[in-house]
């Protein structure tokens, strides 16, 4: 531009950026593929006020790219509400909505929120009075960009939020990449931040987090009745129910970089994926499905010591703060506990059990933990079995026994009836396949991930997925 005189350069300068914005703006959806779009363009006016249906969320720092998709991977359905009444909708950026059939019903930008009706099985998404039309079956937010989240109850999640009708409520869905969904899963289970001697055991996680996820992927892929107990708009709850997910909120640093580290990886066992369960604490020994679930065992499954070679009362999860533990009840509490969830586990007399005299341990598993509770009332003994023993014996707050390695002391009145009940035990959780702290005391004393895997599921190899 050395041949325009100044004056005009500034004016050239402007046209061509305009020209650039322009050709670079994105592409309008066509409108008459479905239902009218609804946009809310940014007036003076918005900025001057906060609208009721806005909420202020911080951005999310952007100090590295997205994780990268797995070509060829099945997206991960991850139910975030399975009986909501409404849903709050927004994104950290630009997002559209879409229908079932994909058309575009609004395109916004956050932090304006959308608020989610259902009809029956229709929905419809509203703001500020303005409503999309009904829609059958479902409902999905996206963002325009992969570098921003999508947002549900100001909550930040990657991938897009699908919202699904059912009979009693919606089902809130976040679908997403497997290696995305992890980022949100492994610092909740393995807990953090992990120092840098840990690492180890925060791969150790992922993988087993990865191939958990994997295998309820195949139970579900085609085939809803292959998993006839979940429903079939989701693969997984973000509940202890399966694995903790937290949604982009939850990521760290550190298990970010183990994420990818392990890209890919996963547990075999004979050349196939195989489910990997794990838990908080074994408290000295892991267990074999059979002593704790009403399920057969697996050969990678198997009674594992966390005893640390050449000690006689060291564990490597002893560091744990549940590596033991005591639960007290008064008589009272226990009754209270044996009314609201025996007979969920086992046949009650239809004016219930009575006030309970005492508990005794029948019986015990290989491992040591509790194979058989027997709790004595006034009208009967009754039998539990299992983990059915942690979800009878709650607290007042309703939290279910750390585990089933412990023991019981019954203090009764004169009148037989229970004064107090103590139970001291070990371990948190249900105590089969890696032992979480096991594997942090692992990985301080320096064993790898693949050596600590290969420990609490016995036979198993590291592998890619297919």
């Amino acid at each position: 531009m050395s041949g325009v005189p100044r004056g005009w350069r500034a004016v050239l300068g402007w046209l061509l950026v305009s020209a650039i914005a322009v050709a670079c703006s994105p592409k309008r959806v066509r409108e008459n593929d479905g239902p009218p779009m609804i946009s809310f363009p940014r007036t003076p006016a918005d900025s001057a006020k906060t609208p009721p249906a806005t909420v202020s969320v911080p951005p999310l720092p952007r100090d590295e790219p997205p994780p990268p998709r797995t070509e060829g991977a099945r997206d991960v359905r991850v139910a975030l509400a399975t009986a909501a009444q409404g849903a709050a909708l927004s994104g950290s950026g630009a997002f559209r909505i879409f229908d079932a059939k994909n058309a575009v019903l609004v395109r916004a930008r956050g932090p304006d929120v959308w608020s989610v009706e259902r009809r029956g099985r229709q929905l419809r998404a509203t703001r500020q009075g303005t409503s999309t039309s009904w829609s059958d079956g479902m409902l999905t937010l996206r963002s325009d960009r992969d570098d921003e989240f999508a947002m549900y109850a100001a909550q930040h999640y990657r991938g897009a939020i699908r919202i699904v009708a059912s009979d009693t409520g919606i089902v809130v869905v976040n679908v997403l990449p497997v290696e995305w969904y992890l980022r949100g899963v492994v610092p909740l289970e393995i807990g953090g931040p992990r120092a840098g001697n840990e690492d180890a055991a925060v791969e150790a996680q992922a993988i087993a987090a990865r191939s958990y996820t994997v295998v309820r992927l195949a139970s579900t892929d085609g085939n809803a009745s292959r998993n006839a107990s979940r429903n079939a708009s989701y693969d997984l709850l973000s509940s202890v129910a399966d694995q903790v997910y937290g949604g982009a909120d939850a990521e760290r640093p550190f298990s970010n970089q183990a994420v990818a580290r392990t890209l890919g990886m996963v547990l075999k066992y004979n050349g196939r994926v195989v489910s990997a369960p794990y838990h908080s604490t074994c408290g000295g020994e892991t267990a074999e499905p059979d002593e704790v679930w009403s399920a057969g065992s697996e050969p990678y499954l198997k009674r594992v010591s966390d005893r640390i070679p050449g000690t006689a009362d060291r564990f490597y999860c002893d560091v744990s703060p549940r590596f033991t533990w005591t639960r007290a009840f008064t008589g009272d509490e226990f009754d209270a506990a044996v009314r609201a969830y025996l007979a969920q586990y086992t046949t009650v007399p239809s004016g219930g059990p009575g006030h309970v005299r005492g508990a005794t341990v029948e019986s015990r598993t290989p491992s040591g933990r509790v194979a058989r509770l027997i709790i004595a009332a006034e009208r009967g003994n009754y039998s539990l079995r299992g983990n059915d023993i942690r979800y009878v014996l709650r607290n007042p707050g309703g939290e279910i026994l750390n585990s089933t390695y412990f023991s019981v002391q019954a203090e009764q009145r004169r009148d037989g009836s229970l004064s107090r009940l103590v139970v001291k035990g070990n371990g948190y959780g249900h105590g089969i396949g890696m032992c979480q702290w096991g594997a942090i005391g692992r990985a301080r004393a320096g064993q790898s991930a693949r050596f600590i895997l290969s420990t609490y599921y016995p036979g198993t190899t590291v592998g890619l997925m297919n």
